[in-house]
């Protein structure tokens, strides 16, 4: 007991250490994944015309090229760290600006999709496991049906029924005030949670089962406690564990989905920043937008982790 908190603080050393690493490996690579082009970076940023020697010295200066790879890599890397992620080929403007005008929308699309998943998940879910009979299998039926159709499909269906046929929501636009957007983000986020929302009910529902059934719970029950208090005390509380699990590790792949759902509702967000970069060949964007999206997962992951040992202290470190 006396050195637990030195055990906790290794616990997020190492932690903090994995999450360095896997940033480190994965700048890296999205830094090289210019090198696979065609032509290299050179050849995108002279794109198909023939320049002078001239143009092409200058270009390499302007654009460090003449420098080694690792020195290339080492300056680019030191430079995000400080929030220069380097200037658009396109757009002519930093990259960390145009990335910040648009991370809002995203964010706000991808919490709002996260309240709907854990809301829905964990309450549908729960009530299956404890009511059980005909109001389990229609929750059963439900979210197997869910999970079965692609968030493309869902998103087509819900503008053509909610916002071309009754007129309920807008069809595209992040909106302008809180309100506005929320009213905005509702088709987009309801998209993006109904596979997850399903998934997440099933591990619930299975969970809280498990649970109910387990032994302890009889013996809490056979003591003569009352249901309620064992629910909130015994069942809930041990069936979290792998409900937050399941929860970190959808929610940090909601924020790679958020870039089809972007496009398919028009919203003005990292996701339809990402894909016109890489329709333009604007690498500088493509390798801001990828580095910011991997360090928003691993920190949701981190984040997980932490909830979990709090939840269960008996974790290993």
């Amino acid at each position: 007991m006396g050195d637990r908190p030195g055990r906790q603080v290794r616990f997020l050393a190492k932690r903090l250490a994995g999450l360095a690493t896997v940033l480190l490996v994965a700048s890296f690579s999205v830094y090289g994944l210019l090198y696979l082009v065609p032509g290299g970076p050179l050849g995108v940023l002279l794109g198909p015309r023939t320049p002078s020697p001239e143009v092409v010295a200058a270009v390499k200066r302007e654009w460090r090229l003449d420098e080694p790879f690792l020195v290339r890599y080492w300056l680019w890397l030191t430079d995000a760290l400080g929030g220069d992620l380097g200037r658009s080929i396109v757009y002519k403007s930093e990259v960390a600006s145009l990335i910040g005008s648009r991370a809002t929308t995203t964010a706000l699309l991808v919490l709002y999709a996260i309240t709907l998943i854990v809301l829905g998940g964990v309450l549908f879910g729960t009530l299956a496991a404890l009511r059980g009979g005909w109001v389990d299998t229609l929750i059963s039926a439900l979210s197997s049906a869910v999970l079965a159709v692609p968030a493309f499909v869902v998103g087509v269906v819900l503008v053509i029924v909610f916002a071309l046929t009754l007129g309920w929501f807008p069809v595209f636009g992040p909106g302008d005030g809180f309100g506005d957007r929320i009213h905005h983000l509702t088709l987009p986020a309801i998209t993006l949670a109904l596979g997850i929302g399903g998934y997440l009910a099933r591990i619930t529902r299975t969970s809280v089962g498990g649970e109910l059934r387990s032994e302890h719970v009889e013996t809490a029950r056979s003591r003569g406690l009352r249901e309620g208090p064992i629910i909130r005390r015994h069942v809930l509380r041990n069936a979290a564990i792998p409900v937050v699990t399941v929860t970190g590790v959808n929610v940090a792949g909601l924020i790679a989905s958020s870039v089809v759902v972007e496009n398919i509702f028009a919203l003005d967000g990292l996701g339809s920043l990402f894909v016109r970069a890489i329709l333009q060949r604007d690498f500088a964007i493509v390798q801001g937008v990828v580095l910011v999206l991997v360090t928003a997962f691993v920190l949701v992951n981190l984040l997980v982790d932490l909830c979990c040992k709090a939840l269960d202290p008996r974790l290993p470190l």
